[in-house]
């Protein structure tokens, strides 16, 4: 029996106003939300199913025109419908959801029914009674945590609210809805990264949703459709979308890595983060900019290059931040981590310092390190190609922008004119950016204005000279940033031009809506509503219209479209930005004449609402956001003066040089209206929110060539802890997602569609019987007859056949098993077939091998052999060399041999020598023998000299090689004394070599006279008187032989005392004795000592050798030369 409720949806107030759960003959007006549609049967007329029903189609759009809507297909009688389970679940006792009070969602169970209302008893064991009509049904509890929303019996949002909660208590936080991603933000670390995911990704070991599944999927269909892709993640202020987009790429990164640009492309991360992002209320890490980057693979899949897009850096927050905020993350950091060299050539000071930061009373985060990050930073900067020149031009830079907020004014007049004050800030400015103290002044504090022909100079009053330097710090900023995207550009293009197809990863900022919003919040959300657009064209308008165009059973499933509120952004001349940019252009405009106009013209448009003042309201499609007009004009404008471009342009840094022409190039259109009268330049060319827009539609004709990916980010609290779950927040960001109609549009759609022809292409050869001659039609049905695949699992279109969810994975399967098949069968033949081709070239490869092997034997035979007669040769010849040089060497020896026999044999034949009558000399064996020991003697005796000459040299090079050790100057000293010591050894020797020469020679003439008294009787008076002579000869030599005796035992007492002088005062300049002496005055007084007892030792050296050169010469002039000639010619007349 069925029955009719009227819906109340008074106590329901989280869900949409058309969301209905009962039957109902009347459609309401907006036809489905959240994928519920309207019906006129009761779901009580079935016991089987709580799906049976009727659905009413409703139009698309409301500019479709009627002639479409007559072709579409008209809905089966006897069609499922799941909106209405509100009575099967009340019969069946299942359990059910009810809303609570504070609008959060609990799981109960039905006890019993009564008409229209239900007793449940809650989790607590607290028992209620509700009105039926309110009552959610729940999904069994083995569909608890399901890792695809699409696998939910009953999708409504409790359950969806509840799976995600599910899920998110287990770390698991990663849910697919349909095509979509869901990324629920844990706010902490979860072990789901890594190279072992990545690896389990790559093999598709792992199916459990997750962004490396989404960043897989995007490479492998753009090497397989050669199609480019992209993945656009979306989602609030906190949601986690930066940290999203980081993971996707180290997934492409592991994929296509190889060429080392993967490992620059990651780290821009930290660069963009950086100068990007800052602290606000809702997110610590929140970007501040739109961001694009898309990879360039090369047709092997390995990544070439990367490119880098910005959109719309929020500028004002580098002068102005609201309290528990932050400026960009990069000020802190350099404040924090710069070095102390950095610092002092800087002149950087503290964070609290600078009036830019300290405005907001929040200098650091809970858990990050700021130094530690700076330090990160530059080795990013370095990795992407930075040079350190101009990373610290950036760091100046940075400086400079922050001393500008430190630059105060003074009053010079009685008409409130000012002038900066000459203190360290202005210095400071003027010195990091490399320009004149004066011309900063002047910039800051005067205005040249253009009027006609004449230039007019005007002062600024304080709050004009606040907002001229203001905006020179924001111009800074932004060209900073702006020149190191195009620094990373350069670096990533390497390959660009050998690329084949790229991958694009969104990451722009999320839907904002705060207490105040501004420019910066109405530039984001209306971003934002374009990229749902997208979102929505491609997941319901596109999926929707193409089933209507290729003409398959499908029942419409209406959605909340966002044209409206994009018509009021866009529309001309009566539009948001159009209004916004016609007030901009006024001399007198405001930003109260701006509220008051968009009022005026605006007020019609459903989604505008006016208010106070400067207030405003916009209906986005996530919800209501007031604006308030203040700084509109001024942001939109964005002007910086000429005055301060031409301060720039006449810096001697690089970079101001840099951001000056960047600017003059932009503005060489000439300036009109209040801008020309204003003297001012249009940096940007046109104005900011029309620069804006032209980017975003440049954005979407990017994003529209591409297959896209979508991942939704949610933020489950707004103060970021773990664990901490509000049902209110991520149902609101739901709804703002549509994630239920993707669902509805995935579950009860055909996601999976392929052309007749790739189908018929693709499968063809599964088919038993032979049609190739067919068209692809007749073949794709055929292929579909034969794998017995359900009617209601495909649909067949005019161009295209559309299947459910997985049923194009079972001909997959077939395929790749057929293909398996087929591989083998082919390896085994063209394995028989290598192996008879291998047989034959064996047998043909060991032919040639012996041919070879034969030819090369025998050349090296003849090779070896003719080596053999050469080397016989050359053998012979060293033999009969080695054979003579043996034979000279015997016989030289062998004559030496008989020279020293016959010596010997004369010596002992010959007798003693004398006189004999006949005049010859005759010399006895005795006195020959006393000969020859006395030169024995003098040679021992002089043996022992050089010894002793050998022992003080050993002495003097200790001296020298301890003296090298310790000081240049002592080695020096230590030279010369060597010298000098040397000289005196040298003489000291030839005088004691000339002694005992002429102490032999008088000894030989004794001895000879001797013996010829002995013998000569005749001459003996006369001998007797020359032996008399000789002795007193004799005297003065052995009072010179005491002499040198005297002078040697002194030369060596003399220098084992310099030597141990000269040890002890080197060991006490080493530190190993210690004296109370100075070792330096005490080596000078050494050395002069030295001098003196040189100086004289040489005196009495020379007297010496005079005296017994003197006593030589007489000697030698004497008897000597006759005793000799007497006694040599005796012994030529000797006979034997």
């Amino acid at each position: 029996m069925s029955q009719k409720v009227t819906p109340s949806m008074n106590s329901l107030k989280s869900l949409p106003a058309d969301y209905r759960f009962d039957g109902s003959s009347v459609p309401r007006k907006g036809g489905l939300r959240n994928g519920i549609s309207p019906s006129d049967t009761a779901a009580g007329d079935s016991e089987e199913s709580p799906y049976s029903g009727h659905v009413e189609h409703q139009s698309l759009s409301d500019d479709m025109d009627t002639d479409a809507a007559a072709t579409m297909p008209l809905p089966q009688s006897d069609e499922r419908r799941w909106s209405d389970t509100s009575a099967y679940a009340r019969k069946k006792i299942l359990q059910s959801w009810i809303q609570l009070p504070n609008g959060n969602w609990e799981l109960g169970k039905i006890l019993s029914t009564s008409g229209e209302e239900s007793v449940l008893s809650l989790a607590e064991g607290k028992v209620i009674k509700v009105m039926s009509e309110t009552l959610v049904p729940a999904n069994p509890d083995i569909l608890d945590g399901v890792d695809d929303l699409m696998q939910l019996s009953y999708l409504n949002e409790p359950s969806v609210l509840y799976n995600l909660n599910y899920r998110y208590n287990q770390d698991m936080i990663y849910t697919k809805a349909g095509p979509v991603l869901v990324a629920v933000n844990p706010f902490k670390e979860v072990p789901l990264y890594g190279s072992s995911y990545i690896e389990a990704y790559r093999k598709r070991s792992n199916d459990s949703p997750h962004v490396y599944a989404i960043a897989d999927t995007a490479i492998r269909e753009m090497i397989r459709d050669e199609v480019n892709q992209s993945i656009i993640i979306s989602g609030e202020s906190g949601a986690g979308k930066t940290e999203t987009a980081k993971i996707a790429m180290q997934y492409l990164a592991a994929l296509g890595g190889g060429s080392g640009i993967e490992y620059e492309i990651l780290k821009t991360n930290p660069i963009l983060e950086a100068f990007g992002n800052a602290k606000t209320l809702r997110n610590d890490n929140s970007s501040r900019f739109g961001k694009l980057i898309e990879i360039y693979f090369s047709e092997t899949g390995k990544i070439s290059g990367a490119q880098v897009q910005t959109f719309l850096l929020e500028k004002s927050r580098v002068v102005q931040c609201a309290e528990g905020e932050r400026s960009y993350h990069i000020f802190y950091q350099l404040c924090a981590g710069a070095s102390p060299a950095l610092r002092e050539k800087l002149n950087l000071t503290s964070a609290h310092e600078y009036k830019y930061l300290r405005q907001s009373n929040c200098y650091s985060i809970s858990g990050v390190d700021d130094a530690e990050r700076f330090h990160t930073v530059k080795e990013a900067l370095d990795i992407v190609h930075v040079s350190k020149e101009d990373q610290e031009s950036v760091f100046a830079m940075l400086a400079a922008v922050l001393w500008l907020g430190n630059v105060s004014f003074t009053v010079i007049d009685n008409e409130n004119h000012v002038e900066p004050v000459a203190d360290e800030s202005l210095s400071t400015v003027a010195k990091l950016i490399g320009c004149n103290s004066n011309d900063l002044k002047l910039s800051l504090s005067k205005r040249n204005m253009r009027v006609g022909k004449d230039t007019i100079v005007q002062k600024l009053t304080l709050p004009q000279a606040i907002d001229a330097r203001d905006a020179l710090a924001k111009s800074i900023y932004s060209c900073l940033f702006d020149w190191l995207v195009e620094q990373i550009n350069k670096s990533l293009a390497v390959g660009k031009r050998r690329t084949g197809r790229s991958i694009s990863i969104l990451d722009i900022y999320g839907f904002e809506s705060f207490n105040k919003n501004s420019f910066e919040q109405f530039c984001i959300n209306y971003a934002n509503e374009r990229l749902q657009q997208h979102f929505n064209r491609h997941l319901f308008k596109l999926e929707q219209e193409e089933y209507i165009q290729d003409g398959i059973d499908w029942t419409r499933v209406d959605f909340e479209d966002n044209q409206d509120c994009l018509s009021l952004f866009e529309k001309k001349p009566l539009g948001l930005l159009s209004l916004l940019d016609e007030e901009s252009t006024f001399p007198n405009g405001t930003d109260l004449t701006l509220a008051n106009k968009l009022k005026q013209h605006l007020l019609s448009n459903s989604c505008f609402r006016g208010a106070r003042e400067k207030l405003f309201t916009v209906v986005h499609y996530a919800g209501e956001v007031t604006y308030e007009t203040t700084g509109f004009l001024e942001k939109n404008r964005d002007l910086l003066h000429l005055d301060s471009i031409q301060l720039l342009s006449s810096c001697s840094c690089h970079l101001p040089q840099a951001f000056a022409s960047s600017m003059l190039i932009q503005s060489e259109k000439p300036v009109v209206g209040p801008l020309y009268k204003a003297g001012g330049a249009d940096s940007q060319r046109l104005s900011v929110a029309t620069k804006f827009k032209g980017q975003l539609f440049q954005l979407m004709q990017r994003l529209g060539n591409t297959t896209p990916h979508f991942i939704r980010c949610i933020k489950p609290n707004n103060v970021q802890s773990p664990g901490l779950y509000e049902q209110g927040l991520v149902l609101q960001q739901l709804r703002c997602c549509g994630v239920l109609e993707v669902v509805r549009i995935s579950r009860s759609g055909f996601p999976t569609r392929m052309s007749h022809q790739k189908f018929a292409r693709r499968y063809c050869f599964l088919l038993v019987e032979n049609i190739a001659d067919k068209d692809p039609l007749s073949v794709s049905v055929a292929i579909l007859h034969q794998f017995n695949i359900l009617p209601e699992m495909y649909q067949v279109g005019y161009t295209k056949l559309f299947f459910r969810t997985g049923q194009i994975g079972v001909l997959e399967d077939t395929r790749n098993r057929t293909l398996h098949g087929i591989l083998r069968v082919q390896s085994s033949f063209r394995g028989y077939k290598a192996r008879c081709h291998l047989k034959e070239l064996r047998m043909g490869i060991y032919t040639l091998q012996s041919f070879v092997r034969g030819e090369k034997v025998r050349k090296e035979f003849a090779y070896l052999r003719k080596r053999h007669r050469a080397a016989a040769t050359i053998q012979s010849q060293v033999k009969s060399k080695i054979a003579r040089k043996q034979y000279q060497d015997v016989t030289e020896a062998s004559l030496v041999i008989q020279s020293a026999i016959r010596g010997w044999l004369v010596r002992r034949c010959s007798g003693d020598i004398g006189w004999l009558k006949s005049g010859e000399v005759l010399v006895k064996a005795s006195v020959l023998s006393e000969l020859q020991r006395r030169v024995l003697k003098s040679e021992a005796a002089l043996r022992e000299k050089e010894e002793e000459n050998d022992i003080l040299q050993q002495r003097l090079q200790q001296y020298e090689n301890r003296w090298s050790e310790y000081e240049t100057k002592m080695k020096s000293m230590e030279e010369i004394w060597q010298k000098q010591m040397r000289s005196l050894q040298s003489s000291l020797s030839i005088a004691k070599k000339s002694l005992a020469v002429e102490d032999s020679a008088r000894n030989s003439d004794a001895s000879v006279n001797a013996s010829d008294a002995t013998d000569w009787d005749s001459s003996s008076n006369q001998f007797k008187g020359g032996g008399g002579r000789q002795q007193q000869q004799q005297r003065p030599m052995s009072a010179g032989l005491s002499v040198i005796g005297r002078l040697a035992e002194e030369f060596e007492q003399r220098a084992q005392v310099f030597g141990d002088d000269a040890k002890f005062l080197v060991e006490v300049k080493s530190g190993q004795v210690e004296a109370n002496l100075n070792p330096d005055r005490e080596l000078r007084r050494l050395k002069q000592m030295f001098e003196t007892w040189k100086k004289d030792y040489g005196g009495r050296l020379r007297e010496t050798k005079m005296i017994l050169s003197k006593l030589g010469s007489e000697e030698s002039g004497g008897s000597m030369e006759k005793v000799k000639r007497k006694w040599w010619g005796r012994r030529n007349s000797t006979r034997y």
